[in-house]
């Protein structure tokens, strides 16, 4: 008999830094208490092995009692599944951990989970339709994020059955869902939705292991998934596999093996849902090697049963990741004692990609490691390993925590490719479309290279490794914290140093710091002006102030010219009646001259008052451009108008003779 068990059976990312985190929790008693909003995984055994640690289940009902006892000095940590909750509950535990710092969340919802909120979120404004199990807490959860009522379907049939005509629509499917199913149901919604914006947010290592499930079901003669009845997951793998192979079984625990008589097939088949430790998997795989030496000592191949069992119980295995202590540096390898039956090797190329890196100077004897079992061979009692491997795991870590908690991250350009540029964060390549640099459309791609810029994780592919980012979200969510702090604090007469952003006809928009106000062409200057860019250029700094602001039409009207700088103010404070002031003839009239006494300000010389004697035109004695001394004679505030006389000058010189 053959045992093959799928590569990627057992704990997903996420259950996997979930069930960790848990324990964790538990095994700290400074945490307190430790609930869960509902079982943690869909896992008999795990839930089981928490209980006994102290982990209690707790329902949105029991929140408000748990806070109490808290803020009484009794410790807790409520932690949130990877299912995800709805907003209701996520914003009333946010609420009580805001009240009381001994009233913690541990937020572990899957970071595909935390994608379909944050799209619902976004588009609010639609109607929106979930492929999944309206029962599931995952759908339960997505559902509430959604701005009125929401349709759950289950099928690619019932999608034909809506009739939203126009009405914009956002669909999204469960993340456990069939990839297969979801994209049928794809084709049926578009042909029933006009106006469909559709999301594939099926769980790509889902998608990869319900792949690697139909696969491994056409090359065997019987096959088991492994996990808990109540797991979507595990449900939608045997479903998957049981289309190829009818004699497919989900089974929970090793013991339901003795109901079947699996050792007359060559060939057997495992996998386990994403909720099923890899304990259980060994614990089946060891009951069915026992079974099958109780019936036969034939050898397959070159290995007895014996031997299958010792290899189904090794506590090495292929991507295990494990901790040893170097026992020997050489200029190619390290040796490491792994507290096993064979000693670890780590070549070179498996340390570093460095080739300027010395073993013998960057290493030493003692020093413990952390490294990814690659390859074992017993026969030869060693244990090929990669510290690249481990470094890699914990960079993307670090990668998928910053998308996990919506964090911002800071990392380099390093080149510009097709359709966008690739960033630098903690050695992980980050893909950043185009549309998502903040670089205008067909701008140059280059002039980010080598630029540290700050980003958001908004996709990621964990079984390809990849991830997407977004510059401009960051852009986007300062640029609302900035408007939201400007509105909060506007005030008139509050002035500001802004920055031109752009000239109209009419005035000038400028930019205050996240939020833009406008300089009517009639604030600009004290004068009359033909065109803003009179005054102002675009990207100049210039200081303004609140005239006026509307917070529900975010319009603020904005004042350029000040008193200080009010040509009737400075003239009234230079000068009045009866003072002499040197003054510029700027246009002649039959009547009389206007003179510019400041800037902005201009005299009348009636005829009668240019000379001691009668003349027939001002042209007679004076000429544009021409500067003469003149006495103020008039000054109406009101009209702004001023009388000058150089009249009056000529008649007090003759009256000193």
């Amino acid at each position: 008999m053959e045992i093959k068990v799928a590569a990627s059976a057992g704990f997903c990312f996420g259950v996997e830094r979930a069930v960790k985190e848990v324990y964790r929790l538990a095994d700290s008693p400074e945490n307190g208490r430790i609930f869960t909003v509902g079982s943690l995984i869909h896992n008999p055994h795990i839930v089981r092995e928490l209980e006994g640690k102290g982990v209690r289940v707790i329902s949105k009902d029991g929140f408000e009692s748990v806070a109490a006892s808290a803020a009484e000095g009794s410790p807790c940590t409520v932690v949130i599944r990877t299912h995800g909750v709805s907003r209701e509950i996520s914003e009333t535990l946010a609420g009580y951990a805001a009240e009381n710092p001994a009233f913690r969340v541990c937020d572990m919802t899957c970071p595909y989970v935390k994608k379909i909120h944050r799209i619902v979120s976004e588009n609010r404004d639609r109607q929106l339709i979930v492929f999944g199990d309206s029962h599931h807490p995952e759908v339960e959860g997505i559902v509430s994020y959604a701005e009125g009522p929401a349709v759950v379907i289950s099928s690619p049939e019932e999608a034909l059955s809506l009739n939203f005509g126009d009405t914009p629509v956002i669909a999204v499917a469960q993340t456990t869902q069939q990839t297969l199913k979801w994209k049928k149901c794809q084709e049926n919604l578009k042909k029933v939705c006009t106006n469909a914006l559709i999301s594939d947010t099926i769980c790509r290592v889902t998608e990869e292991r319900q792949e690697e499930a139909r696969k491994l079901a056409g090359e065997s003669d019987i096959m088991f998934v492994i996990g808990g009845r109540e797991s979507s997951n595990t449900a939608k793998l045997c479903e998957t596999a049981k289309k190829v192979l009818d004699r497919t079984y989900l089974i929970e625990e090793p013991s339901e093996l003795e109901n079947f008589e699996f050792t007359s097939f060559p060939k057997v088949g495992i996998t386990a849902g994403a909720s099923t430790p890899r304990g259980i998997i060994q614990e089946v795989v060891g009951f069915m090697s026992e079974q099958e030496t109780k019936v036969t000592d034939e050898v397959i191949g070159s290995e007895d049963f014996a031997g299958m069992l010792e290899g189904s119980l090794k506590t090495l295995n292929t991507g295990d990741a494990i901790t040893g202590v170097v026992t020997a540096v050489m200029p190619g390898e390290l040796q490491v004692d792994l507290g096993a039956k064979v000693t670890g090797i780590i070549p070179y190329d498996e340390v570093t990609d460095d080739t300027n890196v010395k073993l013998t100077e960057a290493y030493k004897v003692g020093d413990g490691i952390e490294a990814v079992v690659i390859k074992v061979s017993d026969k030869d009692g060693v244990a090929t390993l990669s510290k690249k491997k481990i470094d890699n795991r914990l960079r993307w870590k670090k990668l998928m925590d910053a998308y996990i908690d919506d964090a911002v991250i800071e990392g380099t350009v390093s080149e510009a490719v097709k359709g966008g540029v690739l960033l630098d964060y903690e050695g992980n390549r980050v893909f950043i479309p185009a549309s998502q640099t903040g670089i205008p459309r067909g701008g140059d791609m280059n002039a980010l290279k080598g630029q540290t810029v700050k980003a958001k994780i908004i996709e990621v592919n964990e079984g390809k490794k990849r991830a997407v980012a977004s510059i401009r979200r960051v852009k986007s969510e300062e640029r609302k914290e900035k408007e939201a702090e400007f509105w909060a604090n506007i005030e008139v007469g509050k002035q500001y140093d802004g920055v031109v952003r752009s000239l109209t006809a009419y005035g000038a928009f400028v930019d205050l710091g996240g939020v833009d106000g406008m300089v009517h062409s009639s604030e600009l200057s004290w004068t009359r002006i033909r065109k803003p860019s009179d005054v102002v250029s675009v990207g100049e700094t210039i200081h303004v102030y609140v005239k006026d602001f509307n917070p529900e039409t975010k319009r603020i009207s904005l004042g350029y010219k000040t008193e200080e700088t009010n040509p009737w103010k400075i003239f009234t404070d230079r000068y009045g009646v009866g003072d002499v002031a040197e003054v510029k003839i700027v246009s002649l009239m039959p009547f009389g001259a206007f003179a510019e006494i400041v800037p902005g300000v201009d005299g009348l010389i009636h005829i009668s008052q240019i000379t001691d004697h009668k003349i027939g035109s001002p042209a007679e004695v004076l000429e544009v451009g021409q500067t003469v001394n003149a006495e103020i004679v008039g000054i109406d505030n009101d009209t702004h108008q001023v009388s000058l006389s150089v009249r009056a000058l000529m008649e007090k010189d003759e009256g000193e003779y």
